[in-house]
């Protein structure tokens, strides 16, 4: 039935104005009234605080969505809330909103409570691991290496828990030096991703840590849920530092394993995964010294085997008979290359005397010798008599020099006399 408005009241709320608003106590019936007309529904979210009141017929408890952070209050006849929820639990709840007008606050009527089977908690497993395989989270090749010695380890885990201690006593007899960043936080039920992601962003935003472990025991697959919440998975694989996750047994893999860039079965396979042993790397180190000693060794004998085998070659052995060798040929071929040009400038010698001879012989000079002389003037040999006219000047060229002559007269020979 719907609540009358008074006739001097806007009987709508878009009419009210300044000068005419509705009381609140108006506009609370209003809401309780249209709240109330909505059918019940079924709602999902996770119990985060239930004090159950003995003997009391009603019980409340709050219901909240931790991924967006939201809460509401939820009341039900006592003998209709199962024994087994508790806080932490997942539930189905089958529920139609109240308003009260005293306080304004909405509620939830409920009928019915449900938990989340292993079931439902599986199946929303596989389908997150789909959704963020087909991302390619899970791909090898962006997963980061572990550093062979980190500076810092740090350290997620719960409080004062026996994966803590598995972590951080197995890293500490392996690598005394070792050093921790802890952070205890809860690791299971409500609140649990709450404290986990902050305490993974403070440690992946320090510079010196090098490494992060996520650690807890086993468990069943509601107390392993936190490690396979969207939101730690996704903070996980984006953080800059290396993440191992080592969540519970063997048989246990929530999702953050898939993403994690390291996983170990057991904290402790965690610890020996992060942390060299220090005993194994001195026998390794000792081990690889020997090796080399060895090899160093067979190297120089080698060498030392090539050396003796080339200065026991001839050539090395004796180097100057080599030398003497070729000295001798060296002297064969200056005697040889003197011999034959001696008897090639011989030769050759002779040839020249024999044409100088010739020479000789066909010279003017022999012909001047036996009295002849060469008669010239100015304008050059004299040939004939009429070359020349009385009173010439003229130079007759003996064999052994000159004489300047005047020509007194020219006669010609007559034929025949």
């Amino acid at each position: 039935m719907s609540i009358p408005i008074p006739p001097d009241l806007p009987q709508m709320a878009h009419l009210t104005t300044p000068e005419q608003p509705w009381p609140l106590r108006l506009l609370s019936e209003k809401i309780a009234e249209y709240v109330s007309k909505m059918s019940r529904l079924w709602v999902e979210g996770e119990v985060i605080q239930l004090v159950r009141r003995p003997n009391a017929r009603v019980q409340f408890f709050t219901l909240a969505d931790l991924e967006e952070k939201m809460t509401i209050t939820v009341k039900i006849w006592s003998h209709a809330l199962p024994a087994g929820i508790t806080e932490g639990s997942r539930v189905i709840v089958a529920a139609k909103p109240d308003f009260w007008t005293g306080n304004g606050s909405l509620s939830l009527q409920a009928a019915e409570v449900r938990a989340v089977g292993v079931g439902d908690l599986l199946a929303r497993i596989e389908a997150l691991k789909a959704k963020l395989a087909a991302e390619g989270l899970f791909n090898a090749d962006r997963k980061q290496p572990l550093p062979f010695l980190p500076r810092k380890i740090g350290l997620i885990c719960g409080r004062n828990t026996k994966a803590m201690h598995d972590v951080v006593n197995n890293a500490t007899r392996r690598w005394a030096a070792v050093q921790f960043e802890i952070r205890e936080v809860q690791v299971q039920g409500a609140g649990a991703v709450e404290q986990m992601l902050p305490a993974l962003q403070e440690l992946d935003a320090d510079p010196a840590v090098d490494v992060i472990v996520l650690a807890r025991g086993g468990g069943s697959v509601e107390d392993l849920f936190p490690f396979s919440d969207e939101r730690l998975v996704r903070a996980a694989a984006a953080a800059a530092t290396p993440i191992v996750s080592a969540i519970g047994h063997e048989t246990d893999s929530p999702v953050l394993d898939l993403v994690a860039d390291f996983r170990a079965s057991t904290p402790t396979d965690a610890a020996k995964a992060i942390v060299p042993d220090v005993g194994e790397e001195k026998q390794n180190l000792t081990t690889t010294v020997r090796r080399g000693r060895i090899a160093v060794d067979n190297l120089l004998h080698h060498a030392q085997t090539e050396i003796d085998t080339l200065r026991a070659r001839p050539v090395m052995a004796h180097p100057d008979v080599m030398v003497d060798n070729r000295a001798e040929d060296l002297a064969n071929l200056r005697s040889w290359a003197k011999h034959h040009i001696t008897g090639i400038l011989e030769s050759h010698a002779a040839s020249l005397a024999g044409d100088l001879a010739r020479l000789r012989t066909l010279s003017p000079l022999q012909t001047l010798k036996r009295g002849y002389a060469v008669l010239r003037t100015e304008d050059g040999i004299i040939g004939n008599v009429t070359d020349v006219d009385p009173k010439d000047h003229a130079q007759a060229i003996l064999h052994d020099g000159y004489l300047d002559l005047t020509i007194d007269s020219v006669q010609l020979h007559t034929k025949g006399s």
